[in-house]
């Protein structure tokens, strides 16, 4: 049995530095714990972690084998993904303040961010990771299923870390300019993580 857990050992240090390191879906939640607070943008938290889950389960079972037989659909996702970040970061760097925000905007939902996996470039390049590289080939299903729980139970408190950063500043961005200059911020790393789905466009 120690063995068995020992092969997932690479899974958790993956999952967890790839999951607790700047990209689209942290920077999403920095800026909503700031914006809304912690308790706020728990569903949010959620649907990251929950989403990611289901997105590296159907991955697993198949699902990427369309874009092979596909590849316009793959192109299609790619480009509605690179619009909808922009979009994204667009409504970041126009969020009202931590006061205002009571009275103009949503947190995102559950279900928003859970379907956000899907236009992630990095959650994209996260999960097929692990199912290339860490999902045992023996007893793949069963492996498959392990692999998809650790990544959620890893994933979320590291998720978790960027929405209390954001609710930690609080205290400290509770003036207009600061706060329109941390939300700028993080709306410009946000359109920076679409780099790598850039040089793939351009590598093409």
């Amino acid at each position: 049995m120690p063995t068995y857990w020992q092969a997932f050992a690479p899974l958790v240090l993956f999952t967890f530095v790839a999951s607790v390191t700047p990209g689209p879906n942290n920077m999403m939640l920095a800026s909503s714990g700031l914006t809304h607070g912690f308790r706020k943008t728990i569903p949010h938290m959620l649907g990251v972690a929950l989403g990611f889950v289901v997105m590296v389960v159907l991955l697993g079972l198949g699902l990427g084998g369309l874009f092979e037989h596909a590849p316009w659909f793959y192109v299609a996702l790619k480009y509605a993904s690179a619009a909808y970040l922009l979009w994204l970061a667009w409504k970041i760097a126009t969020s009202s303040s931590a006061p205002e925000a009571k009275s103009k905007g949503q947190p995102i939902t559950f279900l928003q961010a859970a379907g956000f996996q899907w236009v992630n470039p990095k959650a994209w390049v996260m999960a097929v990771g692990i199912i290339a590289a860490y999902v045992p080939k023996e007893g793949f299903f069963f492996n498959l299923a392990i692999a998809s729980l650790i990544c959620g139970i890893v994933n979320f408190p590291s998720v978790a870390l960027w929405a209390g950063f954001g609710a930690g500043m609080r205290r400290w961005l509770h003036r207009p300019l600061l706060l329109k200059s941390f939300n700028y911020t993080m709306a410009l790393l946000l359109v920076a993580s679409l780099y790598p789905l850039a040089f793939e466009t351009a590598s093409h």
